[in-house]
């Protein structure tokens, strides 16, 4: 194929330029970043990678990587030959392998201390609209139907127990939210005091314990090894069975399959989900079909938007952006995940606990 005049007379966007590169994203522009990376003087390569043979290539000679969905495995970063530092948007880190990083002195970012508010309310709207059963009612009256045994029984919420499993910020934050409406606050944070739980009002328990005296189960935890299906047929069949379940945290730590089966046989009354085991948004295709919980009516599904806000998803652009601009520039990130040593032989002093 040969390429017209015009064609070639055009400059390289790169140049001698340090190259950024967001491997995935789905905002539609990258107003934001632009103004930020080449504003700073690098130059800016938007990617739609869903899979690793489709980033190694953009990434070989790459500065800086901004992820947002795409997974940054040990293939990958092994191609990496001139990486400083791989920028999430947002908090969890689960599709980054963080030890092949640091093994490389490569260093992970990440937002903290951001959308949870937004993930509190979320939480909560989850859990108030199966609560008082706003999906049946909805349904019934669009079918013509307006009585108020349509979404019999409804249980007040008041004096009952929220149980939640990770007490981090967005925790504290979901568990204010259920005290506001009367409730009673267990939780369950191996990384947390039961002083410091005692302090924000609620009481410390065990896993176990939470799990089978919650009427409201709250899930926020982030995605490990250790967490990865910690919510299973075993937790289910513990559960009371009027309870709900909500998660606000990452898919993969409920398992889908055995939910699906708590819902139809009743072993719960119903779940709320911010995200499923498959996580849609990191694959090029994916349907309903291939969940089961999308033919049952007693679960109710958003397509992880709890996090989103106008306000908090400019807030995750503009400081994965500004880490880069800090790294490339030579100054220390305001929010590392892992322990390298930067140019000046300093640590980067990144986070020791887990994120939540």
């Amino acid at each position: 194929m040969t390429t017209s005049r015009s064609d070639r007379a055009k400059p390289d966007p790169v140049g001698d330029k340090l190259k950024v590169v967001i491997s995935d994203y789905d905002f539609g522009e990258c107003d934001i970043e632009r103004r930020l990376i080449e504003g700073a003087g690098f130059a800016l390569v938007p990617a739609q990678a869903k899979s690793e043979d489709e980033l190694s290539p953009v990434v070989r000679d790459a500065a800086a990587v901004m992820v947002q969905y795409a997974h940054v495995g040990a293939k990958t970063i092994a191609q990496m030959e001139k990486c400083r530092v791989i920028a999430r948007y947002g908090v969890g880190v689960d599709i980054i392998d963080v030890d092949a990083a640091t093994r490389r002195n490569i260093l992970v970012t990440h937002v903290r201390d951001y959308c949870t508010d937004e993930v509190a309310d979320h939480a909560m709207a989850l859990l108030l609209a199966l609560a008082r059963k706003l999906p049946q009612y909805n349904a019934a009256t669009h079918r013509g139907t307006w009585h108020w045994q349509t979404g019999r029984p409804v249980y007040q919420m008041r004096g009952r127990t929220m149980g939640l499993i990770s007490f981090g910020t967005i925790g504290r934050a979901i568990a204010a939210r259920g005290q506001a409406f009367g409730l009673r606050i267990t939780a369950f944070d191996p990384y947390v005091s039961a002083e410091d739980i005692a302090a924000a009002g609620a009481v410390a328990a065990s896993f176990d314990d939470v799990i089978a005296q919650s009427d409201y189960l709250m899930v926020q935890v982030p995605l490990t090894p250790e967490t990865r299906g910690m919510i299973g047929a075993a937790e289910l069949r513990r559960m009371k069975p009027h309870a709900i379940l909500v998660n606000t945290g990452r898919g993969p730590t409920v398992d889908n399959v055995a939910l699906a089966q708590a819902l139809r046989e009743g072993w719960i009354a119903a779940a709320g989900l911010d995200d499923i085991a498959e996580e849609p948004a990191k694959r090029r295709e994916w349907t309903p079909a291939e969940n089961a919980l999308f033919s049952l009516d007693n679960v109710l599904i958003t397509p992880h938007v709890a996090y989103y806000s106008e306000e908090s998803i400019r807030m995750a652009r503009e400081t994965a952006s500004e880490e880069v601009v800090r790294v490339l520039q030579g100054a220390p990130p305001r929010f590392p995940v892992n322990n390298v040593r930067l140019p000046n032989g300093a640590p980067s002093l990144g986070s020791p606990q887990p994120l939540r």
